[in-house]
């Protein structure tokens, strides 16, 4: 009997995996936006290999130069070569994005779990820490923390991760509080499961979903942080380049209207990879939600 058991509840658990699966790519504009980040990391990684693009040096006499068969998308105001910086930048955007919303969660995540399982003291400490976190504009926080420690990719990365933990963390304590009450974690505690065994096999599953969709809109929002630091100075310094200092670089109305491939391709792309991190998000959504019909 229990075998059967057990054996159903295989069968239903990938049947959920499977239908899960077939909704995502059945979400058109998650399957666009994954196909342009897989095409961006490929780009990244094997553009500055093969064209032997290098985003710091300077090209003898070519300040601001336009689009070339040397340059293809120009040089910027010291002759650096804009492709190079572009290509340079998206790696350090996605880096900062990347990074920051792994140390949230990593923080937040089991945060949130011990305040939901166990209650008491603990949800008080958790979740006041976080009101207080959410309490105070986190750009505002966040400038003044990168201006004490100096502005590096890896201060930004850092300090964007800290500050945002209680995303993950107010999210998942909500999940863990319904989960906690349901039938199957009774009976777990009533055959005498560890509450350590009862959160890793019952609770985290059951309450891990929207913590994934909770992950792709955290480093969107992460990469806008940290493009906007940039962009004010005060997050990646150069020569390092990322998207946010090279739009900073072209912020002369000369530039603007005269230069445009000095701003305009980094525009571009931090748009499109922003709208594309959230179409993904959106598609593991609806993906995990079985009564959505894509």
């Amino acid at each position: 009997m229990t075998d059967q058991m057990t054996d159903n509840g295989n069968i239903i658990k990938s049947s959920y995996i499977r239908d899960t699966v077939q909704r995502f790519l059945r979400h058109k504009l998650a399957m666009a936006a994954l196909c342009f980040l897989l095409i961006q990391v490929i780009l990244i990684i094997a553009l500055p290999i093969t064209m032997g693009l290098d985003p710091y040096t300077s090209a003898a006499g070519g300040f601001r130069a336009p689009p070339s068969a040397e340059h293809l998308l120009g040089t910027d105001t010291v002759g650096r070569d804009v492709l190079a910086r572009l290509i340079a930048g998206a790696q350090t955007s996605l880096f900062v994005g990347l990074i920051s919303s792994l140390i949230s969660f990593s923080i937040g995540v089991p945060l949130g779990l011990l305040a939901g399982y166990f209650r008491g003291w603990i949800e008080v400490v958790v979740m006041r820490l976080a009101d207080i976190a959410m309490s105070f504009p986190s750009i505002i926080l966040i400038l003044v923390l990168v201006s004490v420690v100096g502005p590096s990719i890896n201060s930004v990365a850092v300090i964007i991760g800290v500050m945002s933990w209680p995303v993950f963390a107010k999210l998942l304590f909500s999940n863990v509080i319904s989960v906690r009450e349901k039938d199957y974690v009774e009976a777990a505690r009533a055959a005498g499961a560890r509450n350590f065994t009862i959160i890793l096999k019952f609770i985290l599953p059951n309450s891990f979903a929207p913590i994934l969709v909770a992950f792709t809109f955290r480093m969107a929002e992460a990469i806008i942080q940290e493009s906007t630091l940039s962009f004010l100075g005060l997050g990646v310094q150069p020569p390092s380049a990322s998207l946010g200092n090279i739009l900073h670089a072209a912020q002369s109305v000369a530039i603007l209207t005269r230069n445009p491939w000095m701003w305009i391709p980094a525009g571009v792309v931090l748009v499109l990879t922003i709208m594309s991190i959230n179409f993904l998000g959106d598609g593991i959504r609806d993906a995990l939600d079985p009564k959505m019909k894509i």
